[in-house]
């Protein structure tokens, strides 16, 4: 008898820490997950950024990532302290959803594009480069998100709550180009290095004087490589993030 009170006690013991782990953790996702979004889309608007390809897809995806969490997490947050006020209301709980998981789809395949477009760009074969073009990545954009609209659209007439249906055939996507990406940059740095041995001697001997067009060469080689660095720890955060999921654990169920 004692051994059963003692389990009850543990029981509820470790539901209450649960539960204020929910309240102050999601509390952080929140702020951390705002303020980041908001600083990645104040600094992808720069003009420096504005005609480079992948910085414009991190641009679209942070702003679909703080739709979703100004959507998802705000009124999360408030049920773990009261009542949520939008479970009491149909048409609101029915746009809460649509939102949240069309705006989440829409983040997750522009990252799969960044990947696309980074391979594109760091391909040897010059046809390739030539479609990561700013005007390609828009098109697509507006194709992901019209897609990600259409396929949640009936959440808004015939939503049902507790359905996992996450967006798990992107990642496979996100390994393949990524894996491509970092095999066309080895292959272009090995063809630079050759490319530079032969010619020593006769750019020892030219004037030192700075090209205009070798500066902003340099200078979008380097947005390249930052936004190139971004999309690796992007494609990197959400695998993951995807291993939690396929193995059905977090922090909460971990301490349950």
């Amino acid at each position: 008898m004692s051994e059963l009170s003692y389990n009850e006690s543990l029981i509820i013991l470790l539901d209450n820490i649960s539960t204020q782990f929910n309240r102050y953790v999601s509390i952080l996702i929140f702020l951390f997950g705002v303020v980041g979004n908001i600083l990645n889309i104040l600094v992808l608007s720069q003009r420096a950024l504005r005609s480079n390809s992948c910085a414009w897809i991190f641009l679209a995806s942070s702003i679909a990532n703080l739709i979703s969490i100004l959507f998802g997490l705000t009124t999360r947050i408030i049920s773990g302290w009261t009542t949520d006020p939008i479970d009491n209301i149909g048409w609101a709980c029915k746009l809460r959803a649509f939102v949240v998981f069309s705006t989440r789809t829409i983040a997750s395949w522009l990252i799969v594009l960044a990947t696309v477009d980074r391979w594109l760009s760091s391909s040897t074969n010059v046809h390739r480069r030539q479609k990561s073009t700013l005007k390609n990545v828009q098109r697509w954009t507006t194709i992901i998100v019209i897609l990600s609209i259409l396929l949640y659209a009936q959440q808004l007439y015939c939503y049902e709550a507790n359905l996992i249906d996450t967006p798990l055939r992107c990642y496979v996507l996100m390994i393949l180009f990524g894996l491509l990406t970092i095999s066309n940059v080895r292959q272009s740095q090995n063809r630079v290095h050759a490319l530079q041995l032969p010619n020593i001697n006769s750019i020892m001997n030219k004037s030192s004087k700075p090209i205009a067009g070798n500066t902003e060469r340099k200078s979008n080689q380097k947005i390249d490589r930052s936004v190139l660095r971004m999309l690796l720890v992007q494609v990197e955060r959400k695998l993951t993030n995807a291993s939690w999921i396929s193995k059905g654990e977090s922090p909460t169920t971990i301490i349950r």
